[in-house]
């Protein structure tokens, strides 16, 4: 069974029921073996926050994207190296390791430039005179390593990149230029003062382990570098070209990609270029991996599972390029379909919960105390405490069930439900319009309907005036034809409305107000679905 995670995730604006059925719905996938992660779509309401604290739950992550991020697949590993490091230290790494390319980072980790082998293979079969520029920068410390050598005199290096290899034959020294040069030559006292003489930049010499106090004292008053070499002169020739760092040659013009960029966006950059691995940084540039186009063609999005809702408009984004596995659900089907077959599970029921809760029992797996009371919680919720008129009596009887696993007192936990302060009060209005909300296109009528659960109706006669002002600021700025928001209490079993935009005046022929009242309580009226969204449709059809 594959180990890869299964997000469960509610819809946009959570409720409690879609909070609670990720929750629940998570757990029960855990204890199928799948690992499951439950997620939320935005910020929890205060109800929700309050049944969690209750519970004990933690609030379920945040899922902003069912596409997967350069984060979320596995990338090659982030092998780099130093900007010190060798031309010859890192071609060997790469023949180690099978890689082409390796990233520049500094003592922070921080991305800095890229080699490839390609890079740096060209020094040693191109011409010299690239050769040349590289060793004029290249350090003391560089030549020793390459060569396996012995620094027997310390001095700065003054060169400029040329090399001699001096040849004892019938050629007199005499005639060798060698000032600034690197010098290669052997076990030959008299050559090797006399080369010090000449103003050699640096001495290697070859053949030998030990060199005359005499030519050291020489080396010291000239300030030339002396270097015992750990190889023949052929091969202290071909390795010396290969001391220069890094630093002096890789590229700094990158095409980097960040951790939380989406990998469909990576691999349209791709297209542009023709590199063979990327770099891949994360905000503070340290360098996480590379990426090829290996992962762009490789890779598959987030795997998901809905609950408590199967329209797209409702869902995370990129939902339409996930892996979707299954849904949970009691409201209409409208837009949903997939490119391979689901496991789809709709009832005609009051909540989501009520669902997840018989799901537990079908399958003889235990709910725990503490998630009994948050499934409970989410029932009576989505059923406005049993008021709505779609709730069933399968939600009655999944409900006692729960309040008996919990060990609460049905009656009573409603009550407390329903009269705790929603901290919404001291809240803009366009705040709160959007913790509940959905969209609907009524017959071409672009149309929002908000439903805000409040206490009581008895304060709010006092800002009519400033609840209408705001409702027309929001409808303007969505480019709504209407906007209907519905303030909904349980404890006075009914709603008030409000109406804006264009035809904001259909609210009131929905909901007709009493002789002389404006806003006047709508009893009985509580289920978005199955009354207001009906009542309005009727009027906008009337119209229409």
């Amino acid at each position: 069974m594959s180990n890869e995670t299964i997000y469960v995730t509610g819809h946009i604006h959570p409720d409690t029921d879609s909070v609670a059925s990720a929750i629940a719905y998570a757990l029960f996938k855990r204890a199928m073996g799948y690992n499951a992660v439950a997620c939320r779509l935005g910020e929890l309401n205060y109800e929700t926050k309050y049944l969690l604290e209750k519970f004990g739950f933690e609030s379920p992550i945040l899922l902003k994207d069912a596409r997967k991020t350069l984060a979320e697949i596995n990338l090659d590993s982030a092998e780099s190296v130093k900007p010190e490091a060798t031309i010859w230290e890192t071609i060997n790494m790469m023949n180690e390791t099978g890689h082409q390319a390796y990233g520049v980072v500094d003592d922070d980790n921080k991305l800095c430039g890229m080699v490839t082998k390609s890079d740096l293979t060209s020094i040693a079969l191109g011409d010299t005179a690239k050769g040349i520029e590289l060793l004029k920068e290249t350090p003391l410390e560089s030549f020793v390593k390459v060569l396996d050598g012995k620094l027997l005199y310390e001095d700065k290096l003054n060169l400029n990149g040329k090399v001699s290899i001096i040849a004892l034959t019938g050629k007199g020294i005499d005639s060798y230029e060698v000032k600034d040069r690197i010098v290669i030559l052997g076990d030959n006292k008299e050559a090797q003062m006399h080369f010090i003489k000449s103003g050699a930049g640096l001495l290697v010499i070859v053949w030998t382990e030990w060199v005359d106090q005499e030519v050291l004292d020489l080396a010291k008053e000239y300030h030339c570098p002396i270097i015992v070499s750990g190889h023949g002169t052929m091969n202290t020739s071909r390795y010396i070209y290969f001391a220069p760092p890094v630093k002096l040659v890789m590229k700094t013009k990158l095409v980097t990609f960040h951790d939380n960029e989406l990998v469909e966006d990576a691999g349209k950059k791709m297209m542009t270029t023709r590199y063979r691995s990327y770099p891949v940084v994360d905000d503070n540039n340290n360098l996480v991996g590379y990426v090829s186009r290996y992962h762009i063609l490789n890779y598959k999005n987030k795997k998901i599972i809905l609950v408590d809702h199967n329209e797209f408009s409702q869902s995370v984004r990129g939902i339409d390029k996930a892996q979707l596995l299954e849904v949970v659900d009691h409201h209409r089907i409208n837009d949903f379909s997939t490119d391979q077959p689901v496991n789809f599970r709709n009832e005609i029921i009051g909540s989501s919960a009520t669902i997840i809760a018989t799901i537990f029992r079908e399958n003889q797996i235990p709910i725990p105390q503490n998630l009994a009371g948050l499934l409970l919680g989410a029932i009576l919720s989505d059923t406005l405490n049993f008021q709505s008129p779609t709730t069933t009596e399968k939600d009655h009887k999944t409900a006692n069930i729960l309040a008996a696993l919990a060990n609460l007192d049905l009656e009573k936990f409603g009550e407390e439900l329903f009269s705790i302060d929603r901290g919404g009060a001291d809240k803009p209005i366009s705040e709160r319009v959007n913790q509940d909300i959905k969209y609907f296109d009524i017959r071409g009528c672009r149309t929002m309907i908000s439903q805000i659960t409040v206490q009581s109706f008895s304060t709010m006669k006092e800002s009519e005036q400033e609840i209408q002002r705001q409702l027309d600021i929001f409808a303007k700025k969505k480019d709504l034809d209407l906007f209907v928001v519905a303030f909904t209490s349980v404890l006075d079993k009914g709603s008030i409305f409000y109406g804006a935009g264009e035809k904001g005046r259909w609210v009131t022929e929905a909901f007709p107000d009493k002789e002389g009242e404006n806003h006047s309580i709508q009893e009985g009226i509580l289920s978005r679905k199955q009354q207001i969204v009906p009542k309005i449709t009727e009027v906008v059809n009337r119209y229409s």
